[in-house]
């Protein structure tokens, strides 16, 4: 008979889970300022400085397909996911520490090729690598990245800030990194049923999607970018986890609702084309494809007005609206349709 008490990870969901892990945690430094509960753990580090601390853990066969992943750019990805987190902040990333798993069949030129990615990141990002852990796996590949940066006390962002009124705005497009994973696996099924000896896919036409799959790239251009303006976004969070799941944290966290608008949501035309080549709805792929590691905040409408000719990739889909409104998506039609029911 089934266990009647068993739940699995599903049910309880990923965030509700997270929670209930730290039921019963016992130590509260004064020092830690956030924990549980946004994109990093905010540390003081003195008066008027935090630290952010963040990690990311990829794991062959669930966040990565070695089949279609160039090692390379898996280094590469996995260092822009934990950097994105600082970001995501209004932070800086500074240091980062890098614990792989390494099985038999990883040779140590293609654990060199894995670095050579996390070196690239580390270069484009300004963060050194300063060490980290190697050990044995019996089967998969797996990379921990733990990062660290810097954030001002005044102008550090939490998802917590939004205010009812706030646009909700998203910085690039959304869903084209599932666009890119959906043609590498239709590649990869494709080359499982020929005779052919070596997977070697043509993928010009898909580069745009392909690309935002392998190697997305987190977005220090708008957080450059509002220091320059001199922006403080009232909430802020990557793009990981899906456009629907990060409108959720922000609305939870800020105790209020959201109001999507569908036909505002910037999606590719590489995207489409894709969706429309699989049969699938463009617009899932916006709402839960994830991986895009775009910036999703709030501000007041009014400073994004002023500076609407600033800030060329960012678009508004959406508002902050109450809590007891909930969160919603006002669809091309006019129709009203809650998350739950999206």
């Amino acid at each position: 008979m089934p266990d009647s008490n068993f739940r699995s990870i599903q049910s309880v969901g990923r965030h509700a889970l997270i929670n209930e892990l730290m039921d019963d945690a016992t130590v509260d430094h004064e020092h830690v300022i956030k924990g549980v509960g946004d994109d990093t753990a905010v540390i003081e580090s003195s008066e008027d400085s935090l630290t952010l601390f963040t990690s990311e853990t990829f794991m062959e066969g669930v966040d990565f397909d070695l089949t279609y992943t160039p090692l390379h750019h898996l280094g590469y990805k996995v260092l822009s996911a934990a950097i994105s987190d600082i970001y995501a902040m209004n932070g800086t990333p500074e240091v980062a520490l890098v614990n792989v798993a390494v099985p038999n069949k990883i040779s140590v030129d293609m654990l060199k090729a894995i670095y050579k990615g996390l070196h690239a990141a580390g270069s484009d990002y300004g963060v050194q690598i300063a060490g980290g852990d190697l050990t044995a796996s019996h089967q998969t590949l797996s990379l921990s990245i733990s990062c660290t940066g810097k954030a001002e006390k005044e102008k550090v962002v939490y998802r917590s800030g939004a205010k009812e009124g706030d646009a909700i705005c998203i910085s690039g497009d959304l869903g084209s990194a599932l666009a890119g994973l959906r043609i590498l696996m239709r590649e990869k099924q494709f080359w499982q049923e020929s005779d052919q000896p070596n997977f070697e896919p043509e993928l010009e036409e898909y580069e745009y999607v392909v690309k935002k799959q392998l190697v997305p790239k987190a977005r220090k251009d708008i957080v450059d970018k509002f220091r320059e303006l001199g922006i403080i976004p009232s909430s802020m969070i990557d793009v990981t986890q899906g456009l629907a799941s990060e409108v959720k944290q922000i609305a939870d966290a800020s105790a209020a609702g959201a109001q999507l608008y569908q036909a505002a949501l910037p999606i590719a035309l590489e995207t489409r084309r894709v969706a429309d080549e699989m049969k699938e709805d463009v617009d899932r792929y916006a709402l839960y494809g994830g991986e895009d590691l775009e910036l999703l905040f709030t501000l007041p409408e009014q400073i994004l007005d002023e500076l609407a000719d600033d800030l060329e990739d960012v678009r508004i889909i959406g508002k902050i609206v109450s809590a007891d409104e909930g969160i919603k998506m006002q669809t091309a039609e006019g129709d009203l349709v809650h998350f739950e029911d999206a």
